[in-house]
């Protein structure tokens, strides 16, 4: 069987084996996790406990997480000063999981105050506290991207469509933040994870697993001509919990699949393989994809609230390939196959979807 890697008309998959973990990292340190009720929240918690660290989570509501182990909870927002103090008291690094995704929203007023504000409250908790380790979870989207024969390293800076992408403007912003803080504080260990798109289990509302869902089981689907940079959820889990005790302060580190960079109709065609159903993909021409983003436009225009509109679209038509290479030898994780993160999406939600 082939390995799995960027092309554009079939699918290529690793063959089956046996992932032995030889990246963990055992600790007792006392983490303040924020956004754990989400897809990569449930994932670094799990990780976290399974490497022996305390955690204490900040959540909107009790009883939100769906997992199972030992950690303390404390009830409050993101947006109160008071509450991230009372949660932060007493533990020696934060990693940030939250931010808002939604592409529906039409100002970047809407993005701000979590994928940014949050990042300067962080910094102003750690001051107060005397925490000294951060790792915030950022987009590899504010980081320019590369073609599938010549993937991104890192280096480069935001293009288009990206640079008029009100959540990728937001993250940099966040971003921004956290470099202030490592210039005005040398001695502390600030590391941002910049993730592909991100599949896989505890995917509970869902969030990315919204586009497995949509050419789930259909006979026909459509699929536009982009592609993108996927990554398992677990390897990013693995990076922000090794990224407490590894990797450069200050650094950016480009968490993917290097060898998942594939067309969205690969991505179709290898979710029918893994979950076993036959599919016709359609590809969607330029013009088609263009003329729907504009009418989202003009429905967004007059108060329609939609995920449709000229610069979402554009997005998915061009290619979205980065090299993970250096998280992978500087914070030491591992390269799931993006057929066992479909997998496991798909196992994870027929188990639990009843319980939610």
């Amino acid at each position: 069987m082939k390995s799995e890697r960027c092309q554009n008309d079939s699918v290529f998959l690793l063959p089956h084996v046996q992932y032995i973990d030889v990246y963990r990292v055992i600790g007792d340190m006392k983490v303040l996790l924020l956004g754990a009720t989400g897809l990569l929240g449930h994932n670094v918690l799990r990780r976290l406990l399974d490497d022996g660290h305390e955690v204490v989570v900040l959540v909107r509501r009790a009883g939100a997480i769906a997992i199972d182990g030992t950690w303390r909870e404390v009830v409050g927002s993101l947006l109160s000063d008071a509450d991230l103090l009372r949660a932060a008291e007493g533990c020696d690094a934060i990693i940030n999981c939250a931010g808002i995704t939604d592409m529906s929203l039409r100002h970047l007023s809407d993005y701000l105050p979590v994928n940014a504000g949050l990042c300067r409250r962080m910094v102003s908790v750690c001051e107060q506290c005397g925490i000294k380790v951060i790792v915030h979870t950022s987009t590899v989207n504010t980081i320019g991207n590369g073609t599938c024969e010549r993937p991104s390293k890192g280096d480069e800076t935001m293009r288009d469509p990206f640079v008029d992408s009100l959540y990728a403007k937001s993250k940099r912003a966040g971003e921004e933040f956290l470099a202030e803080a490592v210039r005005v504080h040398p001695d502390w260990h600030v590391v941002v994870i910049n993730p592909g798109f991100i599949l896989g289990a505890c995917d509970v509302r869902p969030s990315s697993g919204r586009m497995l869902l949509a050419a789930y089981r259909r006979r026909v689907m459509a699929a536009p001509p982009g592609g993108k940079a996927f990554v398992a959820v677990q390897d990013v889990a693995q990076a922000c919990v090794n990224a407490l005790v590894r990797g450069i302060s200050g650094n950016r580190y480009i968490v993917v699949n290097s060898g998942a960079c594939m067309s969205m109709a690969d991505l179709y065609r290898l979710q029918a393989y893994v979950t076993g159903y036959r599919q016709t993909i359609v590809a969607l021409p330029r013009w088609l994809v263009t003329s729907a983003g504009a009418i989202g436009s003009m429905m967004r225009a007059v108060g329609v609230r939609t995920d449709l509109c000229l610069n979402n679209v554009r997005q998915l038509m061009v290619q979205e390939y980065y090299d993970g290479g250096r998280a992978v030898d500087e914070l030491g994780i591992n390269q799931t196959p993006i057929a066992e993160a479909i997998k496991e999406f798909h196992q994870w939600r027929e188990q639990h979807f009843s319980k939610l």
